[in-house]
């Protein structure tokens, strides 16, 4: 059974959050720290305080509820989406599934644009937002995978593309190999992580070599948030659950090294992305998705499109990539990091539809 869901958030829940903000128990600094040891001090007191006085979750909500949203239950666990029908009569359905430390609240600025030419299906992934918490092991993203299928189904769709960044990147790679090309007819990745194969020895460009050392630097120093993720989430858990200042700290990290710092996420967008963590308590399931997903995602056989952004954590390499999947789309931008739909929405928006406009 699908049924309607609207973001109704009680104001005592609000009220709470406010409170606790207030009271939060700040730590000290290092002089000139700067991002040396993490996150800044001053940038954190800035968000709370405007988080608490300024920031209209309210606003943000009534924003959210003109998206169509259900809830069904696949697998035993509860499944939050957003589903746009477009009224092209040649629309494709595509399945758009975000990452971590995101949430839906990733696409909410490119739905208009791109529901004119596609149906949209945005789910939140189990264990995030309006999806959270789960409530038992094994949801990995294969998992995750077979339960967008479900729902793909209960839908109505048997052919529509996939789509995603981050964790929505692999999800997608499980569902396009779990379902014939007749039934995934492409996909589509703005984050496709390109490690140079074992023992490869052909040239490269100089750019590409750039990108190499970019890709090994990264995989040296893993950013504490994967590390911790990966091994006891369920430590951070009590910290993430119980303080929003810390909540914010953790997440806003990740966001600002890994986007684009000349079109950065706009606060009121961090702060609403933020808040869906907080108001569902999922700050904790979201980090089990790393725990869960221990094996790297499937190749696939449906023609695929990259996206590349100049400030993404690491940028595909072609060269690479047509190793193993069959590029048929290579987008390279110079803006944008990982959270292009939200820093600049006309231009992912429209290579989404340059793409997918073949598949119809």
């Amino acid at each position: 059974m699908i049924t309607p869901f609207r973001i109704d958030i009680p104001q005592a829940d609000l009220d709470e959050l406010h409170d606790r903000l207030a009271r939060t128990r700040w730590p000290d600094e290092l002089p000139d720290a700067g991002w040396d040891y993490g996150i800044p001090l001053a940038r954190v007191k800035s968000l709370a305080e405007y988080w608490r006085t300024g920031y209209d979750w309210r606003k943000w909500e009534a924003r959210l509820n003109e998206l169509p949203q259900f809830t069904t239950e696949i697998d035993g666990q509860n499944i939050h989406f957003v589903h746009v029908r477009s009224e092209a009569p040649d629309a494709l359905p595509v399945v758009l599934t975000h990452g971590w430390p995101g949430s839906f609240v990733e696409y909410m600025e490119v739905v208009e644009p791109l529901s004119r030419e596609f149906h949209l299906v945005i789910p939140s992934i189990p264990g995030f937002a309006f999806s959270g918490p789960t409530r038992e092991r094994g949801w990995d993203v294969d998992r995750v995978a077979r339960a967008w299928a479900e729902l793909m189904a209960r839908l109505g769709y048997d052919r529509y593309g996939v789509h995603g960044g981050d964790f929505g990147a692999a999800i997608s790679r499980s569902l396009a190999a779990l379902k014939p090309d007749q039934v995934v007819v492409a996909a589509h990745f703005t984050y496709l992580p390109t490690p140079p194969p074992p023992g490869w020895t052909g040239e490269l460009s100089d750019g590409d070599r750039e990108r190499v050392e970019q890709i090994k630097a990264y995989m040296a120093k893993q950013p504490a948030a994967r590390v911790v993720n990966s091994t006891v989430p369920q430590t951070l858990a009590y910290s993430l659950n119980d303080s929003p200042t810390g909540l914010l700290a953790w997440l806003t990290e990740r966001i600002t090294e890994w986007g684009d710092p000349d079109v950065p996420m706009s606060d009121d967008h961090l702060l609403t992305n933020v808040s869906l963590y907080w108001l569902t308590g999922t700050a904790g399931s979201a980090g089990r998705l790393h725990r869960e997903s221990t094996t790297p995602p499937p190749g696939v056989t449906q023609p695929v499109g990259v996206s590349v952004f100049a400030h993404d954590i690491t940028r595909s390499i072609r060269v690479f990539a047509e190793r193993s999947f069959d590029i048929v789309h290579w987008a390279e931008f110079e803006r944008g990091g990982h959270y292009a739909p939200l820093e600049i929405p006309e231009e992912y928006a429209s290579d989404f539809a340059a793409f997918f406009r073949a598949y119809k």
